[in-house]
């Protein structure tokens, strides 16, 4: 991938026998790398924000069933195939928001699915070969959505951005971000606005460590600014990622974006969604149907071991919202740029 060749920095990657992911809650201070060798390993680095981004978290399921059957020894199918059953479900089980936990998985099962004539051994290294393939294919359809985005692109735009959907979101060079740095790549000037995104800071602390690393202009702000920001400095358009889809163009994505899409729409500038076919939900039909996953209060009661709020406040932490279709511009996919609903 020549593309992924330019990036500084490796967000996941499989060793050969075990997953080697980016540790995304020690960013920007520190970088350093978990090797996942349990499958408790990869369920604790999805829950835990370790590994983030809907492609990302696909790609680690898909190499954690890997890693879960590898931790035992079958002397029969049926076991094998209980231990399938156990590692999906706890995998599963991590983040109920991101369609491509669950559309990973459910490769991983069919897999398996289509091998029922094969010993377990042989079904492991078919698992392992399609986790493989999940990853190469997500290269390969960042590569396609920067392509596409990056001719909507002109030089000297202004873009803004929340939360990231960067190469730390995905297997390859990131959506969102994959748009700019392929416009980049093409010579154009392209500046960036980012917004911190509370609770967790993954604007502040990851989109702009990343766009940093690549060296991109980019212009941290708080989320409270964005409005008079796009009111009074140049914002050509709004570019975010999606951590699920639904068949009638409502996205799900971190809380903020729904206020993001708000704005722009005020101001008349156009807001794109850059994501893989694999975050269209064909069984959702529209946003209200989404699970919506809440997060601990901690994130938002504490910063970083510093307690911003006082004790025993209510809280409610919603880690995502809900775009609705009416307000995103087009959706920028591997297959092209939808300017109407996506037809899964």
């Amino acid at each position: 991938m020549l593309m992924l060749d330019k990036l500084k920095f490796k967000t996941l990657e499989w060793t050969g026998d075990s997953l080697r992911i980016l540790d995304q809650t020690r960013l920007p201070n520190e970088v350093t790398y978990l090797d996942c060798t349990k499958l408790e390993d990869v369920v604790s680095a999805i829950r835990n924000l370790k590994v983030r981004g809907a492609p990302a978290i696909g790609i680690s399921a898909a190499f954690g069933v890997v890693i879960g059957i590898n931790e035992q020894e079958f002397s029969s199918r049926h076991e094998f195939e209980q231990r399938l059953d156990h590692v999906i479900s706890a995998l599963a089980n991590t983040r109920p928001t991101a369609v491509n936990l669950f559309w990973a998985l459910e490769r991983m099962k069919e897999v398996s699915g289509r091998s029922k004539e094969k010993d377990p051994e042989q079904v492991v290294q078919l698992l392992l070969q399609e986790a493989i393939s999940i990853h190469e294919e997500d290269k390969w359809m960042c590569e396609k959505i920067g392509e596409f985005g990056a001719d909507l692109l002109k030089d000297g735009d202004t873009v803004l951005t929340h939360c990231n959907a960067g190469a730390l979101a995905t297997g390859g060079i990131g959506t969102a971000l994959g748009i700019i740095y392929t416009a980049t790549w093409q010579g154009k000037r392209i500046s960036v606005f980012a917004d911190e995104t509370r609770p967790v800071l993954q604007g502040a602390r990851l989109t702009v460590w990343e766009l940093q690393q690549q060296g991109v202009d980019v212009t941290l702000i708080c989320d409270n600014m964005a409005a008079f920001v796009m009111k009074k400095k140049k914002i050509d358009c709004i570019i975010v990622g999606a951590d699920r889809i639904a068949t009638n163009g409502d996205v799900a994505n971190k809380i903020g974006t729904y206020n993001v899409a708000i704005l722009a729409n005020f101001h008349k500038i156009p807001f794109y969604v850059a994501a893989p076919s694999s975050s269209f939900d064909p069984a959702i039909s529209k946003g209200d149907d989404i699970i919506i996953e809440e997060r601990g209060c901690e994130e938002v009661t504490d910063c970083f071991g510093s307690k911003i709020a006082p004790s025993g406040v209510k809280i409610y932490s919603p880690a995502f919202d809900i775009t609705p279709a009416e307000l995103v511009t087009a959706y920028i996919t591997e297959k092209g740029v939808q300017s109407s609903k996506f037809n899964v």
